[in-house]
């Protein structure tokens, strides 16, 4: 990883504000089995991805980027999701490229200025099965905040810089649950519902950047019919295939330790 602040340059030694070195300290051997229990296999058929962590100074304290995917997509319509996608050839490789991938799918879905923007970590990749898609999430700062807005509705609803402490908060963190009978840590802030990949690693970042806060599990809230129905509807697939897929979001967003079973 190189110096470098533009577009896409990851930084070893970057200059980050005293809120985000315990997170920054935390990341540089976090375990990547302590983020997920999925981890990409030995197989060049696992395409490249990165998310952007994107984290910054608030009216309210720290506060994180996230997306509403739309709802006329084909693959997870309408869920909570970090800014990122697939990696393009012109990306490049290594760090750097991870790093001009988060950043170049965040300007293309909130219109977000890179410039203002200091990675500072990147976790190791985890596997998403069901697009194999091997994801690195890519820690940044976000030192010049821009305006961000919905760019493209027909890849983003809507964007949203949401507090860490809403998001540490035990009146917010409950226990998800589909219908197929999986359950894995969510969040509920405002009207938005985040649970599966997205929640998974909010989770790990609270935990990791020394914001986690005790919350109860046993509080299980029912993944709402509207994102039910739209994995329904947006992936035409037949039943037994998505119970399949919600399974393995539920299981990359399950906390460590938790066993919680559902119907096969």
């Amino acid at each position: 990883m190189g110096q470098g602040q533009a577009r896409g340059d990851a930084v070893i030694d970057a200059e980050i504000p005293d809120w985000l070195k315990p997170l920054a300290k935390a990341s540089e051997n976090v375990d990547p089995n302590v983020l997920s229990r999925f981890l990409p296999p030995d197989d060049p058929s696992v395409r490249k991805s990165a998310v952007l962590i994107l984290l910054a100074d608030g009216n309210d304290g720290p506060e994180v980027l996230l997306t509403e995917r739309a709802w006329t997509l084909r693959k997870h319509a309408g869920q909570m999701a970090f800014p990122g996608g697939g990696a393009d050839p012109e990306d490049g490789p290594g760090d750097s490229g991870l790093v001009r991938t988060a950043l170049r799918e965040a300007e293309e879905e909130t219109g977000l200025d890179p410039d203002g923007v200091v990675p500072f970590a990147i976790w190791p990749a985890l596997w998403v099965p069901v697009s194999n898609f091997g994801v690195s999430p890519v820690l940044a700062w976000w030192r010049e905040p821009s305006p961000v807005a919905v760019v493209d509705p027909a890849e983003v609803a809507s964007v949203h810089e949401v507090p860490i402490s809403a998001l540490a908060d035990p009146a917010n963190r409950i226990s998800c649950l589909h219908p197929s009978g999986f359950t894995g840590p969510a969040f509920t802030v405002g009207d938005l519902y985040i649970w599966g990949f997205t929640a998974g690693l909010l989770d790990k970042m609270l935990q990791l950047g020394g914001w986690y806060r005790d919350w109860d599990p046993s509080n299980v809230v029912p993944l709402p019919d509207r994102l039910v129905e739209a994995a329904w509807r947006s992936e035409g697939r037949r039943p037994e295939d998505v119970r399949r897929m919600t399974a393995i979001e539920h299981d990359l967003g399950r906390a460590p330790g938790d066993k919680s079973e559902g119907v096969e």
